[in-house]
């Protein structure tokens, strides 16, 4: 799945965005690394070897059990995950991660190994979002959980950042997601250019031909949906105290970094990936700080 994280990530994986940082409280990165560590892991049991669907979807069924566990205060001596569910469970207890949330992002495992096994789409942006709902804004809740935030609208602002992040690694994606059987945009999102998922097989990255125009305007005009969302969560940056809203600026500005990207290409991701990298950190960095409670006017594009 490779969600994009707003946890820091060590190297042996590729995010997009800046886990326990620096930027981080020292007294939350220890849980913060622990919900990290879980998500990696059953990120790494989703998507990572040669194991079959059936494999992994047992896998996480029994990483569900451990969680459960860890939730009750204990780790299971046979334990296949210590190193995940010691620091979880201890987390957990001091304080108060609410399972549910850790839950759902399971949930959204097996979900994309259930649709890429089962040739399955996204019917519309609704459906899509649920999705979002389970993969991407458990891990902004929380956060703000841990931050001590709970009130409906900062919730809410976290939700549209972590769906829009969600959605902007979608659209960066169709190179690697198309050839791994994996198919996000909505099919009535689809359907208003023309397009079907059997569309998809006669051009990049599926066959040589390059992208007809139709797809270039779905990515783009996918693209401009994640950037209304991350423009509904962005006012949450000023009401994070201290260090919790700087790092949360960066990590809007990078999902924004990348959108600037997917248009620079073209709107073209069938035939390259977009990514940010150390070359970026200044750019981001200035955007941050220069971040203001008016939202810049979007650019028009087509529908």
């Amino acid at each position: 799945m490779s969600a994009p994280s707003p946890i820091a990530a060590p190297p042996a994986h590729y995010e997009n965005f800046p886990v326990a940082s620096w930027l981080c409280p020292p007294h939350l990165r220890a849980p913060i690394a622990a919900i990290y560590h879980f998500a990696r892991t059953a990120d790494d049991i989703a998507d990572e070897g040669n194991a079959s669907p059936g494999e992994r979807l047992a896998d996480l069924h029994a990483y569900r059990e451990e969680l459960r566990a860890a939730a009750r205060g204990g780790v299971p001596p046979s334990s296949r995950w210590p190193q995940v569910f010691g620091p979880l469970a201890h987390c957990i207890a001091q304080f108060g991660l609410p399972e549910d949330l850790l839950a759902d992002l399971l949930s959204a495992f097996m979900q994309d190994i259930e649709k890429t096994r089962d040739g399955g789409t996204y019917a519309d942006r609704a459906e899509l979002l649920d999705y979002c709902r389970r993969s991407a804004n458990p891990v902004g809740r929380l956060l703000l959980h841990l931050y001590g935030v709970d009130d409906a609208q900062a919730l809410a602002q976290s939700d549209a950042i972590c769906s829009a992040l969600q959605l902007i690694n979608f659209w960066q994606d169709p190179s690697v997601d198309l050839p791994r059987g994996r198919f996000y945009p909505p099919l009535t999102d689809c359907a208003r250019r023309g397009l079907t998922r059997e569309s998809f097989k006669v051009f990049a990255p599926l066959a040589d031909a390059p992208p007809p125009q139709e797809a270039i305007n779905l990515i783009a005009v996918e693209s401009a949906w994640a950037r209304e969302l991350m423009a509904e969560g962005a006012p949450l940056v000023h009401r994070l105290p201290g260090r919790a809203g700087w790092e949360l600026r960066l990590v809007v500005q990078g999902g924004l970094r990348i959108l600037d990207k997917i248009e620079d290409l073209g709107f073209d991701t069938f035939s390259q990936r977009p990514t940010i990298g150390k070359a970026d950190a200044p750019l981001l960095l200035w955007r941050a700080l220069r971040m203001r409670r008016q939202w810049p006017p979007m650019k028009a594009l087509p529908r």
